[in-house]
């Protein structure tokens, strides 16, 4: 691999340059949990895995602005494999039924879903990965498995959503994926991811992990909302206020993520939208969505990436590394 500086940068000129032919030369490790206070969060802040991983959610971001999701995209081989393991996993659902059981929340059949996602996690990087990258799998595993919610609460959340996406970077880094994928990563293989976490969602009547209420922007999700907003830049007829009418909702939802987001809290909660989403519904009073993209970022800074609740749950490797960042 590459020396530290450039094989470990997400950016789309490193990714694309002498791809991962000494792979097998590095000494990729098990992460592990670093974050043991609210103290080690200006560590992690300053790392060099904060700024891989806002660099990669920025470059995915630029990449949407102005398109739709149903826009024709190139879906790469990795990105074609990626998606079947998401078809794999959800098929697992359809196998794993809920069972019948007295509490109404935290259907215990995700235990048996999450069980099997583990016990299979190698077989699944293994098909992903070529030869000379297998080494990595000790590293990218637990993102991948960590990406899908807690067996153990039976809850997901946005540190959940965070470990995929860090999955997903991970793959970057070893430049399995390259700048040509970045639409394909967003409205290909995460949209696909969200269906999916949806649908384990529903099916187990997950909890939603640390959830602020009616004062966090989504129980579940956060990024959707992010490059969703990109997609809707400059959109010649649809605005942040238009959010809040159905119809538009319904006729536009398969094309614009955000839109796609607030269709699935439409059919999950009742009531009027001010009261069970009120950081969204104030969000609607933004005049431009460059605005809305822009001030999604800092909230997500602020409220996902600088909460020790949920950073204590991110392991640190060779790849995501809490050393400072360079």
């Amino acid at each position: 691999m590459a020396e530290n500086g450039e094989q470990n940068k997400p950016q789309s000129e490193a990714a694309e340059t002498s791809p991962n032919e000494n792979a097998e030369d590095h000494k990729f490790i098990e992460p592990v949990k670093k974050v043991k206070g609210p103290i080690d969060i200006a560590k992690w802040i300053k790392s060099q895995a904060y700024k891989d991983y806002m660099g990669f959610i920025q470059l995915l971001n630029d990449s949407v602005k102005h398109k739709k999701t149903t826009d024709e995209c190139e879906v790469s081989e990795p990105c074609q494999k990626l998606i079947a393991i998401l078809e794999t996993l959800d098929k697992w659902v359809d196998e794993t039924p809920p069972i019948e059981q007295p509490q109404r929340f935290g259907n215990k059949a995700f235990r048996d879903w999450y069980k099997r996602l583990q016990e299979n996690a190698d077989s699944l990087l293994g098909d992903l990965l070529p030869e000379n990258l297998k080494p990595a799998i000790v590293e990218i595993k637990p993102y991948l498995v960590d990406g899908f919610g807690n067996s153990t609460r039976i809850d997901y959340g946005t540190g959940h959503e965070m470990s995929y996406a860090a999955f997903l970077c991970c793959l970057y880094k070893l430049r399995l994926l390259s700048s040509t994928d970045h639409v394909a990563l967003v409205h290909k293989v995460f949209l696909r991811y969200i269906e999916l976490t949806r649908k384990l969602q529903t099916t187990y009547r997950m909890e939603p992990a640390g959830s602020q209420g009616v004062w966090g922007l989504d129980d579940f999700q956060f990024l959707p909302f992010i490059w969703g907003s990109a997609q809707l830049i400059d959109h010649p007829s649809i605005g942040p206020k238009d959010f809040l009418s159905n119809s538009i909702v319904e006729r536009n939802q398969q094309d614009y993520m955000f839109l796609g987001c607030i269709r699935f809290i439409n059919m999950m909660k009742t009531g009027p939208f001010a009261e069970h989403s009120n950081t969204l519904w104030g969000i609607s009073g933004v005049p431009h969505w460059a605005k809305v993209n822009s001030g999604l970022f800092k909230m997500y800074k602020a409220e996902v990436l600088s909460k020790h609740p949920i950073i204590q749950h991110f392991p640190f490797g060779t790849l995501m590394s809490l050393d400072p960042a360079t």
